[in-house]
């Protein structure tokens, strides 16, 4: 197969990169409107094709895969585009900007039996698989909160807010390990430079029972904070993302609570255990993704990010947004 790379700023070179490893790839054509890139790109990879117009790429013959890594704004656009010319699509995160998009994107692969894979990368790190192994095995018990800081200083986007830039990280995580869908979203935020886009914003979801989620994402730290905690009544999870090693920790920690016949208050008794730090895959993320696409593809499955998870979390990255905008409002999803 042959696959286009279209938009080869930041994360372009590394989607290159990977595809090219795979043997079922035979070329690569790197497109972006800026021939300043296509000459890097050049440089770093000698044998692939470089071409200007997305356009013209999606039409021809001989590629089978369209990889989308241009801003937000023209990721439904030029999806769209390569679905109905029948490509296998590879969507950087969020899928699109809007909800109805990214349905129409996902009714269309689905119409036509074609692979639309959303890279929500982190789900394909050995520390998200090890986190929903030990969930699905029962350890941790019925969870109670998930609790997410993805902070540091910059990089400010031109074109989208910090919860469109940072929070599909963390909203993939917890829409991979949890279950049960969240039925509202509050969300606050501030823009600190003029330019209308939230520079620092929380998040709150709720679900039906007891379980909350928090999300705190910022532009403005002065330090960089990968961290997600996930509580369960048995034990508890710790994921450091800026650790080197023992990126996850497993605390067998909690309480436990009675109530006493006749009497009021409640008894809560904390409980104290070991603490294990599982080895986990430290296979590239990105190798693991693009590699788990061509198997769909060639397996005719779907995706673990495929167009619903690309959905789930860009409806609640425009709830998030419509609730800052009034002033924390509740937005039921």
């Amino acid at each position: 197969m042959k696959a286009a790379v279209i938009g080869v700023g930041y994360w372009g070179p590394n989607l290159i990169r990977n595809f090219l490893a795979h043997d079922e790839i035979e070329n690569v054509i790197a497109c972006d409107k800026d021939a300043g890139r296509l000459e890097k790109m050049r440089r770093q990879f000698h044998a692939i094709e470089t071409a200007d117009d997305y356009r013209l790429v999606i039409d021809r013959d001989d590629v089978d895969i369209v990889v989308i890594a241009t801003p937000v704004s023209s990721h439904f656009e030029i999806a769209k585009a390569a679905l109905l010319a029948d490509k296998h699509c590879f969507v950087e995160k969020p899928i699109t900007a809007s909800v109805a998009e990214a349905e129409e994107l996902s009714k269309i692969a689905d119409e036509r039996g074609l692979t639309l894979f959303v890279d929500h990368t982190f789900i394909y790190t050995g520390a998200v698989k090890k986190m929903k192994e030990v969930i699905t095995s029962g350890r941790l018990g019925e969870i109670y909160y998930f609790d997410s800081v993805r902070i540091n200083l910059g990089l400010f986007q031109h074109d989208v807010n910090v919860i469109w830039d940072l929070a599909p990280h963390d909203l993939s995580i917890m829409d991979h390990l949890i279950d049960k869908r969240p039925v509202s979203v509050s969300a606050v935020g501030a823009c600190h430079v003029g330019n209308g886009l939230e520079d620092i914003a929380y998040l709150t979801l709720f679900f039906e029972d007891d379980l909350i989620a928090h999300f705190h994402v910022n532009w403005l730290a002065p330090m960089k904070i990968r961290k997600t905690l996930i509580g369960g009544t048995k034990s508890m999870i710790v994921f450091d993302d800026t650790e080197a090693s023992e990126k996850l920790k497993i605390y067998d920690k909690g309480i436990d609570v009675t109530t006493r016949e006749g009497v009021y208050d409640t008894l809560v008794q904390y409980r104290t255990g070991d603490m294990l730090s599982p080895k986990i895959d430290q296979q590239e993320a990105l190798a693991v993704g693009t590699r788990h696409f061509l198997d769909c593809i060639r397996d005719r499955t779907k995706p673990l990010t495929d167009g619903q998870s690309g959905i789930n979390v860009v409806r609640i990255l425009e709830a998030s947004e419509y609730s800052i905008k009034n002033q924390g409002k509740l937005v039921y999803l």
